[in-house]
């Protein structure tokens, strides 16, 4: 049996939230030991998530005017908008012999080393909390992820703000922490754009399966 190592890297723009999330259950539902894992690079209309562990008590509050959506990734709530990367993890771990905190590590690393080689502060001020998964510069999260494993396979994944209105994370406890602050790319001085930060970090993140 030939086994599929090729990792492919889709853009797919703006894209609504619903749809994707099922287009990706229904692609992890029908892969098999020779397909090809994937990366999904895109950016949703405005929408709030809430993964298995969600707490209604965390917001948002009714009548937002944001659609609510809860989903099986694991987590708690999270919002997604334009100017914001997200990068959705097809990957059959049990093929590449990678762990689920393994898995998790290297999507964050991968944050952690583009932010790294754009800014200087970020080499010093990226990091990881303990707890809270994720990514963070000087206490406020700027990279967020949550992932499901289904048969030795993930899906969902990671999503970094770029440059965008962070307004509707100050209706909610993000990842259910009230007081977390949020931040961004373009705060934080790194000046490129949601498709140059967006490509390279699924370059990173490829170099970091393939000699996972």
């Amino acid at each position: 049996m030939i086994v599929a190592e090729k990792i492919l890297v889709k853009k797919l723009g703006r894209a609504d939230y619903q749809p994707t999330v099922d287009a990706m259950r229904e692609f992890t539902a029908a892969r098999d030991a020779n397909t090809a894992d994937e990366l999904w690079l895109l950016e949703h209309p405005p929408v709030y998530t809430l993964g298995l562990a969600a707490d209604a008590s965390h917001g948002p509050p009714p009548g937002c005017g944001i659609p609510v959506v809860q989903v099986e990734r694991g987590g708690e709530i999270t919002y997604h908008g334009p100017g914001q990367i997200v990068l959705y993890t097809l990957v059959d771990l049990a093929r590449r012999g990678i762990k689920v905190k393994q898995f998790v590590a290297l999507l964050e690393q991968s944050v952690i080393d583009l932010l790294g080689s754009r800014a200087e502060r970020g080499v010093e001020r990226a990091q990881r909390v303990a707890g809270a998964p994720g990514v963070y510069v000087g206490g406020a999260k700027v990279a967020a992820l949550g992932i499901r494993v289904s048969r030795g396979c993930a899906f969902h994944g990671l999503s970094l703000n770029v440059d965008m209105d962070l307004a509707p994370f100050s209706a909610i406890n993000p990842c259910g922490h009230p007081g977390l602050k949020v931040t961004q790319t373009r705060d934080l001085g790194i000046a490129e754009n949601k498709e140059a930060l967006g490509n390279r970090l699924a370059e990173i993140l490829v170099a970091k399966l393939e000699h996972a």
